[in-house]
């Protein structure tokens, strides 16, 4: 089979089409331009295309189908030409639907955490030597690819976004893997520029629960309320199995998840993450791993990759990069570390950087967010927000959305870096959250200063 990719160098998309390149496919791809680690890992695969932009001549009636990646516009060359010859065009969760329709699917949905439990359904799986196919947004320790594709496996375990499909296609992703077993997690307004209401956000979860199959399962986390009424107003015939977070304790910095067996030691921590292992418990006992088997093999389970991740560490402090970028998800993280780490100082820096988080109606959604770390810092860039082409945001704005009198704002990348380089790390967690780099920060000097 002969598949072109439009838009290859994407994080998802790079990934399929290393997952096709192994499966057999003939596969070629076009990009504008692509940052690593994609552009190493489609060399490594012989994916690089030759040269960076859109070459229409790529577009022959021989192919079998065209990959559509988010990234590419509505007038691109390739795409008006495939359209011209009639050649099949699919959106990226088009595709993976196509590829695992005769497979049992299971679509991890939610604002925040569907990344982590993901993974951790798959580490569990992993551990246990069960082979599945699957889509992750995260590059996961043990795991070549974010995308694998058999002919063989019974399952596909994907991971849910509600962002849209393609420039061509505006339905949420989730919406179109039809799950037979399906979970979600929370529902927090995201994604502003294309869900511009709260209720027209929650609907998009509506209809993705709706869209589970006849029969199938909705796993769902019952302590959030949206996610709860929901669930609960559901009348299609499925299986309904609500969770909460489990009791845990922490000890000398270290968390005790209680389990039949008594209390067992867990590398990740925070009651988010102890929320999302309980709803990937319940997803693996769906998928035939008992509950004693689960607990063996969550114990090893370090994190997704820049969820949480611990970059550097000494005798009396440890720092931590994490995606957080929502409100919800911020407001989570920081707690989560100063919970874990309740007598050391916690310095949470966020970078606002997303669409939504540089919007000055939606940046109210962030008070109080930062109020777990003892210190707290916001970075922004103004030129970012000219990119995007919204209002401008002030430093007073931020700090009036916070709702916090000594937030520190900089706008500036070197100033950010020199207020770092001058801290006193001793007895300190240093909390990183951002989906971007602070205007250029090095991680690898980060790490020097522990």
């Amino acid at each position: 089979m002969r598949v072109h990719f439009i838009a290859i160098g994407g994080s998802a998309m790079h990934n399929l089409a290393i997952a096709l390149r192994q499966k057999g496919y003939q596969v070629t791809g076009s990009d504008d331009t692509i940052f690593e680690p994609s552009k190493s890992r489609l060399d490594r695969y012989d994916l690089l295309p030759d040269a960076f932009g859109w070459f229409p001549e790529k577009i022959t009636s021989d192919l079998d189908a065209i990959i559509l990646g988010m990234h590419a516009k509505k007038d691109n060359p390739e795409l008006l030409k495939a359209q011209e010859l009639g050649v099949t065009i699919y959106s990226y969760p088009e595709f993976l639907y196509e590829q695992s329709k005769n497979k049992t699917r299971v679509v991890i949905g939610g604002s925040h955490g569907k990344t982590t439990i993901t993974s951790m359904i798959l580490h569990v799986l992993h551990y246990h030597d069960k082979d599945v196919d699957y889509m992750v947004g995260a590059q996961l320790e043990g795991f070549d690819t974010m995308v694998r594709l058999t002919e063989e496996n019974d399952f596909m375990i994907l991971e849910g976004d509600e962002y849209l499909s393609s420039p061509i296609d505006r339905r949420p992703k989730f919406h179109l893997y039809q799950p037979n077993i399906a979970l979600v997690s929370g529902i927090a307004w995201d994604h502003i520029n294309v869900f511009p209401t709260y209720e027209n956000y929650v609907d998009q979860f509506r209809i993705f629960m709706n869209s589970i199959v006849n029969g199938g399962a909705l796993v769902y986390n019952e302590e959030d309320a949206e996610v709860k009424q929901l669930a609960e107003a559901i009348e299609i015939p499925i299986r309904k199995f609500p969770y909460t977070t489990p009791v845990y304790n922490i000890e000398d910095g270290s968390t005790l998840l209680d389990t039949p067996e008594g209390e067992m030691p867990i590398e990740v921590f925070g009651a988010h993450n102890l929320s999302n292992l309980a709803g990937a418990k319940w997803v693996c006992q769906h998928m035939g791993v008992d509950e004693d088997d689960f607990y063996e093999a969550i114990a090893s389970f370090k994190g997704a990759s820049k969820r949480l991740e611990k970059i550097a560490e000494n005798s009396t402090s440890v720092a931590y990069k994490d995606f957080a970028h929502s409100p919800s998800k911020v407001s989570a993280t920081t707690k989560a570390v100063k919970e874990q780490y309740a007598n050391k100082t916690v310095i949470a820096c966020l970078e606002l950087h997303t669409y939504s988080s540089l919007n000055a109606e939606f940046l109210k959604e962030y008070e109080g967010a930062l109020n777990s770390a003892d210190k707290a810092v916001v970075f922004y860039s103004p030129h970012a927000v000219k990119i995007k082409q919204l209002e401008e945001v002030s430093a007073d704005q931020i700090e009036s959305a916070f709702k916090r009198d000594d937030l520190i704002i900089y706008t500036n990348p070197d100033e950010f870096q020199t207020f770092l380089r001058q801290q006193d790390f001793t007895d300190t967690v240093l909390l990183l959250m951002s989906s971007g780099n602070y205007g250029g920060l090095d991680f690898d000097e980060v790490k020097s200063w522990f």
